[in-house]
């Protein structure tokens, strides 16, 4: 291989800088068990405890005792992928459940035992439209208040297949109609929206665009969340044809990173979908047996007819969203829901009060979050805000965003007195 690319060795294959090449010596001093434990006890001290109010698509619901205990059993925690059915019925029935309990919330056909992340779910959901939609074109098109972050991940994924992305306005936090219809054309395979919206707003023109994506052929694809869900429409009803988001807005803590990425799609995308199905069968005595139905990766097909390389589907996470979704019931996501509509409009209200501070800057309804429009340099509050121990995302100039989850009444209390004092 190295004589017919014209090569002698493969060190020539990396170029790896001198400065970071393994000599064969670490250069790091052997030193004892306490010691080290101590060190680094002594480097974590140095992080700030802050009292978080970022959002933006990392979110700290409570999540109870039990799931802890349950997902911490051994034959969890060592179980890799579920492929010998006869020994992983319990986690296998899990994953069932998890699968369920989505496509109860999004309304959709199928939906698979979980996947990286929203934003790599969002790049599985363009590859899908190419294969599927009967369309020319290979065109994206993202909202222009899209995370930097996610449509950077997505514009590395669908860079392989040539997949171009461009982006589509907004007007005050949500899809701006005519706007879109003009950046809607027989190029676009997939329209992508966000409900909540990276600025906590919730769209309210989800049909139109469903109408609109149908008329172009396209495939409308909705960002979302399991909590979200259990209080708006199901997305099918209003066209969507796949769901994507971050499930782990339940089972986990804040990661800052690690999660769980949700997809769903319909029923007829079956076998183009990403990853692996868990189903329903009988064994040979006749009981109702779990296992894994599809797998479309490339190390189990044909490489060919591989939908995906996705090489896991983050199963213990799913596992631990699983129980904390059947904790709550349908009954305590929707509570949960609710919460997260209520406590953002009421600490707009009272952030609204302060001079020199108007919020919500939209005027549509929120969920988690909300974004506030400063006469002070938001940059310049923000630093205050830290300095008395709170974390705030800074959108532009003279925007700040807040999110209520994981705050307790008595530290939105404290941060509100806080924010009085330093915007100012």
């Amino acid at each position: 291989m190295l004589e017919s690319i014209g090569v002698d060795d493969v060190e020539e294959l990396f170029d790896v800088p001198e400065t970071v090449r393994y000599d064969g010596e670490l250069g790091i001093e052997a030193r004892d068990e306490p010691t080290i434990k101590a060190e680094v006890a002594s480097l974590l001290d140095n992080n700030d405890d802050m009292i978080e109010l970022l959002g933006r698509g990392h979110y700290d619901h409570y999540v109870p005792s039990v799931v802890d205990q349950l997902s911490g059993r051994s034959e969890f925690l060592t179980s890799y992928t579920q492929y010998q059915a006869e020994v992983t019925q319990g986690f296998l029935q899990s994953l069932f459940e998890f699968q369920s309990m989505l496509r109860e919330l999004t309304g959709l056909g199928v939906v698979n035992c979980s996947m990286y992340d929203a934003a790599t779910a969002i790049g599985e959901a363009a590859t899908l439209a190419s294969r599927v939609r009967e369309t020319s074109g290979n065109r994206v098109l993202l909202p222009d208040i899209v995370q930097e972050n996610r449509r950077d991940v997505i514009e590395n994924y669908v860079a392989g297949p040539e997949m171009p992305v461009d982006t589509y306005p907004t007007e005050d936090g949500n899809v701006d109609l005519d706007g879109l219809r003009s950046a809607m054309d027989e190029d676009v395979v997939m329209v992508y929206v966000e409900s909540p919206t990276a600025r906590g707003t919730i769209e309210e023109s989800l049909s139109q665009i469903g109408e609109m994506t149908d008329e172009f052929d396209a495939m409308f694809t909705l960002g979302s969340d399991p909590v979200a869900l259990a209080m708006l429409d199901e997305p099918a009803a209003a066209g969507v044809d796949t769901v994507v988001g971050e499930a782990d807005v339940l089972g986990l803590p804040n990661s800052y990173g690690m999660g769980t990425g949700l997809f769903a799609t319909r029923k007829d995308f079956v076998r183009q979908v990403p990853g692996r199905l868990v189903g329903v069968s009988e064994d040979s005595n006749e009981k109702r047996s779990f296992t894994l139905t599809l797998q479309t990766r490339e190390q189990h097909i044909r490489r060919e007819r591989a939908t995906s390389n996705i090489c896991t589907n983050q199963a213990w996470v799913a596992l631990r969203i699983a129980m904390h979704m059947a904790l709550l019931g349908p009954t305590g996501l929707l509570e949960l829901a609710t919460e997260s509509v209520e406590r953002a409009q009421d600490l707009a209200e009272r952030v609204d009060e302060i001079d020199g501070i108007e919020a919500p800057v939209h005027d549509r309804y929120h969920f988690r979050e909300f974004v506030a429009r400063t006469d002070e340099p938001a940059g310049r509050i923000a630093d205050d805000l830290a300095e008395e121990g709170f974390a705030v995302h800074v959108l532009g100039d003279h925007e700040l965003q807040f999110c209520v989850t994981g705050v307790s009444d008595e530290q939105l209390d404290d941060f509100v007195s806080t924010l009085a004092e330093v915007a100012a």
